[in-house]
Parts: structure tokens; sequence; C-alpha cells
């Protein structure tokens, strides 16, 4: 895939019928040329839910209607066009024009790092992680859990790309880049900054990436 991806970190499972978000990645896909990515989690957010009158159901359902959500995304970006039935979900036909440009197809992001789920869905169906940065050991284990998982599923480790969401102050920034080479040597390519509540602190952000772009 060339240029930069095209995606959200991450949309949250109950948002959107998948049918309908695998159609708009498709055409978000198309119109740039091939830069889609599905970002995708368990919608944790439940106040945002409640906010925006999206029900809220509980999280071992979240979690079936995600992976029954990955399921019908595969299917649609590919050659089955038939119907999908499974206990949340129910497909007539997993028809999908205009397809994908990306091939095989648009790459799939799971966002969050529970270990028992969350990573085992990583290793079965997704492309790349984004895991909570909540320090180098914590990330590191997290890393092993999903090793675990790959060779469960018979997955090659290294054929998934390993993001991390910076959940820290970054006002030292001498501190961010100093943790930020220690998730580089764990294997993160790349940290997203939660800088979306104060724009200060995007531009300060902004300032790193010269700093940052090495590691």
């Amino acid at each position: 895939m060339s240029g930069e991806r095209l995606a959200t970190l991450v949309t949250g499972v109950v948002y959107r019928h998948p049918g309908l978000l695998a159609k708009i990645v498709a055409t978000l896909d198309v119109l740039s040329g091939g830069r889609a990515q599905l970002g995708i989690g368990a919608s944790w957010y439940e106040r945002e839910q409640r906010g925006l009158g999206v029900p809220v159901v509980p999280l071992g359902e979240r979690f079936d209607r995600l992976e029954e959500t990955l399921r019908i995304c595969l299917q649609m970006w590919g050659e089955d066009n038939g119907p999908f039935h499974g206990e949340h979900y129910q497909l007539d036909e997993t028809l999908c024009v205009p397809a994908p440009l990306t091939r095989p197809r648009p790459d799939i992001l799971i966002g969050g790092d529970g270990e028992r789920r969350t990573l085992r869905l990583v290793a079965r169906y997704a492309d790349a992680c984004n895991l909570y940065a909540a320090g180098p050991e914590h990330v590191a284990h997290k890393l092993d859990v999903l090793r675990r998982h790959c060779d469960a599923e018979g997955r090659d480790y290294d054929t998934i790309r390993k993001t991390a969401t910076y959940i820290e102050p970054i006002d030292d920034h001498d501190v961010f880049l100093a943790a930020a080479e220690q998730y580089a040597n764990l294997g993160i390519s790349l940290l997203d900054l939660t800088t979306i509540h104060d724009p200060a602190a995007a531009e300060r952000a902004a300032e790193l990436i010269p700093r940052a772009a090495p590691l």
C-alpha cells in the first residue's frame, strides 16, 4: 500500500451495521486510490454510546458482534457474494460494489489489548493491532500474549503491524522520546498520541515528529 492510510482509530463495532461498514471502507478505498484501512474495536466508550443514543450491549456480546463483523467484511471484500448467517447479523447477500482497490483487501486494525479475546481476534483476522502504551513492560507482556495467540492460530506473528496509543502527557519531550525508543525496540512501528482534547498539546506533539522519525 502506497501513501498514508486513511482510517479511524478506531470505530466501535456497534456504531454501524457491518454490511454498511464494509461498503463504507470499500468506497473510501476506491476514492483514495487504495489507501483505506478498517480500524475497529469492541466499543468500550459507553459514555459516547449513551450520548449518541447507540444501544449499549453487554461486553461479551460486543466481542461476539466484533468477530461477526470481521467475518462479514472479509466475505464482502472477497469473492463470496452469498449470504451470511450469524447470531447477531443476517445478510441475504454480501455484495460489495464497487470492490476495494487494495489487494487482496483493505488492511484491518483491531484496537485494544484484552488478552483473552481482543488479541486472539488480532491473531485470527487482523493485519495490525493497537495497544495501550501504558509502559514498556505492559506492552512487552501484551506482545508476548499476542505471539502465543499467533502460535495457536498458525499465524506468523511478524506479519502483524504493532502500533500503540501513547496515553501519558507529552510535555517533556525527552521523556517521550526515551519511551518511544523503548516501544520501537519492542517492535512498535507507530505511536498514536492522545491530544484530541488539547489543541496546544497537538501543536507540541507536531514538534516531536522530526526527532521521533528516526526511531
